[in-house]
């Protein structure tokens, strides 16, 4: 055990392996991301990820001018990173993928980028949360 004082705290966090659904989250949100910004520098994605046994599931708000087939990019990006059986949990092939998005909503485009300066841009809502839970906090 770790001795706490008041000049020290305990830190911690987590990291998963190759193969964790969350990587796979990542890859997918990273891919749909990195598909608008190449055809719409100025398109804004507030896109989610969940994964279950053969789906993946994108939802949130993108705002672009760019046509793209999202169902495509999240097939692609299971591709890329070997899940082609179903044995394995997912198969880009056969997986359902379902696409819940929307405009990105008028009341946060006014309050980040709406009529602003490019130095006056915001972020919209971001945050990094990190924690356990415990009984034992002061």
């Amino acid at each position: 055990m770790v001795a706490v004082t008041k000049k020290t705290y305990l830190f911690t966090s987590e990291s998963v392996n190759e193969g964790h659904p969350d990587k796979l989250a990542d890859r997918v949100s990273d891919s749909v991301l990195d598909a608008v910004l190449t055809a719409d520098p100025n398109g804004k994605v507030a896109c989610e990820t969940a994964t279950k046994t053969n789906m993946i599931m994108i939802f949130g708000e993108i705002s672009t001018t760019a046509k793209l087939n999202l169902e495509q990019i999240v097939r692609d990006a299971a591709k890329s990173i070997g899940y082609d059986d179903e044995k394995k949990g997912l198969d880009y092939k056969t997986m359902n993928v379902v696409v819940a998005i929307e405009e990105q909503s008028p009341d946060i485009a006014q309050g980040v980028h709406e009529n602003r300066s490019e130095d006056d841009v915001g972020a919209g809502d971001q945050g990094h949360m990190f924690g356990y839970a415990t009984d034992e906090t002061p």
